[in-house]
Order: C-alpha cells, then structure tokens, then sequence
C-alpha cells in the first residue's frame, strides 16, 4: 500500500531543524549546565555514538524517561534470550542513571539525539538497527521519516494517547496520517488508545495491554534496607512518593496535623524528580518540622520527622520500608503516577482525584478496597490517620492489592508474540554473510 506523501508542515519541520541545528547545540550546552544533561555523554544527544555497535542483528528499543524505559525491560530480556543484541536509548538523565544498572548482559545504552535530520541520520548510520520499537507516545517525525527511508521496521508498543492529544493531532490529519502510516504495527495499551490510533491512520493496530504491569519490582540494597529499617524501627511510618509542585506542603501538613495522634510519625517526602529536594525540605520547615535529605546524607534517625528521599533509583528500598503510600501527580492536575510497583511491595494506596495517566487501574485498585481516594489535605491527613492506627484495614487494603492487577497482567507475552515475524527475518538475516547494514524485509 502506498504511504501518503510527506506534507508541507512537514517538510518545513525537517527544514527549519536543519537550519536550527546550532540553536539546538546551544539548547543543550544550556541543559548541560542545570545539569538536565550529563556534559560527559552530551554528544550522543547530536547523534554521536558513544561506543561500537555489536556484531549481528540489532534490536533499538526507546523509553523517553524512567517509567517507559522500565517498561521495556522484559522486551529487552525476550529479544537478548532469543540471541540479539539490544540498543536502549533514553531521552532524561534521571532514566539513563536508573536503567543502567538494570539492563541485562547483551543489552547497551545511549541517549537518544535530538530529532534534527543530520544528528538522526548519522546515529541511524552507526547503529543499523534492524528493528525498531518505542514505547507509549513517542512519535518524532524525523526520526520516523528516517526510519522508514531506510525500511527499518517502526513498531510502537504500549501505545497510549490521550483524548487531548488525539484532538491536538485531528487539527492536522494528513500529517499524522503520514507519519502514522509508517509504523509497521501499534500495539495500544487500551481499545480506547487503539481506537485513537487508527482514527488517525495507523494501519496495523491491536491491543496488547500495558507494559508496566508486567515490570519486576524495583531492587533493592538489602544493606541498606536492614539499615534503614533499624533506624526506624518501630515508628509508624508512611511514603508520599512522587510528588509535584504544590503537593510537598499538603504531604506537611497532613504529618503536622498527626503529630500529636502519632508523636513519633515518620514521613518519607519522595519528590518525583531528586531536584526538588530542597523545594521538599522548605517544605516541612514551614510546618517546623524537622527534616533530613539522603541525598546529602541524612538519615531518619529518632528526631527527624520528614525524610527527603531525593534520590534516583532507590523507590523499591523505601516502598519497602513504609505500608502504606500517597501517590503524588494526583491532588495537582498532573495525571497521577504509576501505583503498580508500590502495590507489587505489599503498600496500600491513597492517591488524589487526577488519575487519568493510569485511570484503569486506579479504578480496579479502588473497587478492591486496595486504594483509596482523597480530595485535598485534609482527606489525606484523615485516612493516613486512619489507617496507620487501624493495622488490620491496612493488612487488607494490601492484601487485595495483587489480586487488583492480575487481570491486566500478561503484555509482555503477547507483545512477544506479534514480534515474531521480525524475529523470524532477522535469523533468517543472520545467515547472509554478516551484512549487518541490511534491511528486515517489512512484515
């Protein structure tokens, strides 16, 4: 079937970021001195490799930032078990910090470039991928035109797209059409996502079901575990993990509002990204609490009331230290946060009204009595009350949690499975004569 021809927005995309190239050399040297770049990898950014490509067919695999690089994991493990090697790439340097400790042998990392023509190209021509996957929403048109040039395969996986983001693309519909219709398949997490796609011209798209709930729970230094749970002993003590702006002072206030129910109390403040620790810490001296960041060293010895948890990396030490978690993203209209690994560590769940990232499960966890909702602070503090003084409505919020995410789970198999066909090309590529460069013959 003939793709439809690429549309005049853009050609004048692939041109002005032609032309905008020094502009965005610049943007990056700028990111690198705030430190949302590693200055030591930034050349990967501009499409420069950071170490050779290993010999055989190549698997490149995309996650934008931490949550949907760890979704991808389980894909990385099926296509190195089924003898590939796999190039992870990451757009944030908080999930190039976590995903390097996770990866298997047989799997590497680098920062994804920028989608400027030249930078794409030039990463494209040293990495030969024979395959091609990104997880979620990321659709960046140069990279997919450069891709499709080359007849590597493009599959998305874990396909979500929002009812805004859908409107915001039906205001161009040849061009996301034109863009679409080189995905080779779309494998959405839900109808509702795989309808959307199709809407807006993805040819081939099914529905596989959501990546995340097929995840290992994160690890953790069993050392510092025993450490730490020492320090606290038996102080009871909750996790506010994930926070954004304007919910820190909520998380302080519902610890000030319990303080004489529970003289003792231990918050842990976990800000979704480490760098609002300080924003954190301000935080709990408004309501003279007093607080300790880990990642300048504290620790949460008997004084301290609010334990700033500002670290990467470290989300499955602490969701084991506390029974009971505050997703954040969710009394501020963020989206919510992902509630799966937390649950997976035996931890109830309170979250606020703004749940719509991962709405499906948030309503399967409430309807099982594993989750909770609350409307602002004041709820919050009422139910951490609660059920930090009632252990057994605790035991059995956690308890339903498992049985809430069983239905969902699965993806990762049936993900698999679509894949291979292009398993099956690229063994049968492995017997012509090593030519790595060589195209996967388009499924």
């Amino acid at each position: 079937m003939k793709r439809p021809s690429v549309t005049l927005p853009l050609l004048a995309y692939r041109a002005g970021l032609r032309v905008g190239e020094p502009a965005l050399a610049g943007l990056l040297a700028w990111r690198a001195h705030h430190g949302k770049e590693d200055p030591l990898r930034l050349l990967e950014r501009r499409g420069l490799p950071g170490r050779a490509r290993p010999v055989g067919p190549l698997v490149w695999m995309h996650g934008a930032s931490v949550g949907e690089v760890l979704s991808l994991i389980g894909l990385v493990e099926g296509m190195i078990a089924r003898g590939f090697s796999v190039l992870v790439t990451t757009g944030t340097r908080s999930a190039a910090e976590l995903i390097g400790s996770r990866l298997p042998p047989g799997a590497v990392h680098q920062y994804v470039p920028l989608d400027a023509p030249r930078w794409v190209a030039r990463f494209l021509a040293h990495w030969q991928p024979n395959l091609a996957i990104v997880a979620e929403s990321e659709i960046w048109p140069n990279t997919i035109l450069e891709l499709d040039a080359r007849e590597i395969p493009l599959i998305l996986v874990n396909g979500r797209m929002s009812e805004r983001s859908f409107q915001g693309w039906e205001r161009c519909p040849r061009t996301a059409r034109a863009l679409l219709s080189r995905i080779a398949i779309c494998l959405a997490q839900t109808q509702d996502d795989g309808a959307r796609y199709a809407k807006l011209g993805a040819p081939r798209v099914s529905v596989a079901g959501n990546l995340k709930f097929d995840a290992q729970v994160p690890p953790v230094d069993r050392q510092q575990l025993a450490y730490l749970g020492d320090l606290i002993a038996d102080r009871p003590v909750w996790i506010a993990a994930s926070t954004h702006e304007g919910e820190d002072s909520i998380v302080a206030y519902t610890h000030a509002v319990l303080k004489a129910q529970f003289p003792r109390l231990l918050t842990i403040l976990a800000p979704r990204h480490p760098s609002r620790g300080a924003e954190a810490e301000e935080s709990a001296a408004s309501y003279g609490l007093r607080s300790a960041r880990r990642s300048s060293g504290g620790r949460p010895h008997p004084s301290v009331e609010v334990y700033v948890a500002d670290t990467i990396g470290e989300m499955g030490l602490f969701y084991r230290l506390a029974p009971l978690a505050f997703l954040g993203g969710s009394l501020v209209p963020h989206g919510g946060q992902n509630p799966i690994e937390p649950v997976r560590l035996d931890t109830a769940i309170l979250h606020g009204p703004h749940t719509a990232n991962f709405d499906v499960v948030y309503r399967a966890l409430d309807q099982a009595g594993a989750a909770l909702p609350v409307r602002d602070g004041v709820e919050l503090a009422t139910l951490v009350g609660e059920l930090l003084g009632d252990p057994a409505r605790l035991d059995r919020m956690v308890q339903a949690g498992p049985g809430a995410l069983r239905p969902f789970e699965g993806a990762v198999g049936r993900t698999l499975a679509v894949l291979e066909p292009f398993v099956a090309q690229m063994k049968l590529q492995r017997l012509d004569r090593g030519d790595l460069a060589r195209p996967l013959v388009r499924a």
